[in-house]
């Protein structure tokens, strides 16, 4: 994950929350228990409340068991085996509050942990593990009213084929039959698919929440596919982007608009991405102005002043701009706070404020202590909700 943001992938990199030696590390606490995310029944794997995380695994004629959390198995656990033929073991240090993908290296091959569910992300079904988050209430379960998350199929004549989205409708939605809503279309990154946002990202918890505390106005979100996939790590500066383009704009909008009830014009749309699906935001949005009013950008580069000049009617046409870093991406290296993923387009922060000094409502967001990761993406979305389709 420690990459510099023209690559834009969505890989989890434990190089920064992860410690690789005991040294200076409090005493682990003995107070284990089953990870939230665990298959039913499951013991393991298991967290404490200093976020570290242990493992067992049943493979007794294995010869080498390991766990590897993120990209080429960085900040990765090896595991040591037990009398009974199970392999055990405890992360070095805590790791960051939220989710992470994971899978286990068994001698020469790779596998998913059988006590965890899967979620789709590095281009494959990888294992996944929660740690509790301190502030973790906003994205939580609760007894408030809920909204409905359903699939949908759209006709594709650009690719020939019908394409799968799937549609946040708020709690209100079939209470008032003739009520119209503003609508938020939700990009993914690289490495995952359309499923991401509601079930590592919790989008419709988050949204329910804040629609029962009456923090936000109630929208639609949609999030299909970006069609990234095949693209590979270092090949993002061929990526062909017209595809989705076409699919988003051409295709699956006026799908929504015909068949849920929208406010179809351009104040009332908006569009956000994380990392890779914040290029594609970026991009498309800068060319479709008469489509997007809204502009957020999630651990996915940053709008310039220098877009806003060579964008006509930028100033006149949108209403937001949300740019959102965790800030451990925003250290080391050139460019931003400290540099890092902030140097892709420039400084963030900077670049924020010269639009706010512009005259554009342009909004910066900074998740404390996370990297490139769903925990700021979900705060990032928490931030932004209530900042969509003010009058």
């Amino acid at each position: 994950m420690k990459r510099s943001l023209p690559v834009l992938v969505l890989l989890i990199s434990l190089g920064t929350v992860l410690c690789l030696a005991q040294t200076d590390q409090p005493a682990i606490k003995d107070d284990f228990k089953p990870s939230a995310l665990n298959q039913p029944g499951q013991e393991y794997p298991q967290v404490n409340s200093q976020g570290y995380a242990r493992f067992r695994i049943n493979a007794p004629q294995a010869q080498s068991v390991s766990v590897s959390l993120g990209l080429g198995g960085r900040g990765g656990t090896q595991l040591k085996k037990g009398d009974d033929g199970a392999w055990v073991g405890t992360t070095a240090g805590p790791l960051d509050e939220g989710f992470h993908y994971y899978h286990l290296s068994i001698d020469e091959g790779t596998f998913n942990d059988p006590g965890t569910l899967n979620f789709y992300g590095s281009v494959r079904w990888e294992s996944g593990i929660e740690i509790p988050a301190h502030d973790r209430e906003f994205y939580a379960l609760k007894d408030v009213p809920h909204g409905r998350v359903q699939q949908i199929l759209f006709p594709s004549k650009s690719t020939s084929t019908s394409r799968r989205a799937f549609v946040y409708t708020p709690p209100e939605y079939d209470k008032n039959p003739a009520k119209k809503y503003p609508v938020l279309y939700l990009q993914h990154g690289w490495g995952e698919d359309e499923t991401a946002w509601s079930t590592q990202g919790h989008a419709n918890l988050i949204m329910d929440n804040l629609i029962a505390a009456g923090k936000t106005k109630p929208f639609l979100i949609v999030i299909t596919y970006g069609m990234t996939n095949d693209v590979k790590i270092g090949g993002m500066g061929s990526f062909n982007l017209q595809p989705f383009e076409t699919v988003l704009v051409n295709e699956l909008i006026p799908y929504v608009d015909a068949n849920f009830r929208t406010l179809s014009d351009q104040p009332h749309r908006a569009m956000a991405g994380l990392s890779m699906g914040g290029m594609e935001t970026k991009s498309i949005t800068l060319k479709h102005l008469d489509v997007f009013s809204h502009i957020c950008l999630l651990s996915g580069g940053t709008i310039s002043a220098d877009d806003v000049k060579n964008t006509p009617d930028f100033a006149k046409k949108v209403k937001l701009v949300f740019v959102s870093y965790g800030s451990r991406e925003l250290g080391g290296g050139p460019g931003g706070p400290g540099g890092g993923r902030g140097g892709f387009g420039g400084d963030p922060k900077a670049n924020a404020e010269a639009l706010k000094q512009a005259g554009i409502n342009s909004v910066f967001y900074v998740s404390p202590d996370t990297a490139h990761e769903f925990l700021s993406w979900r705060r990032s979305l928490h931030e932004l909700a209530p900042l969509l389709f003010k009058d």
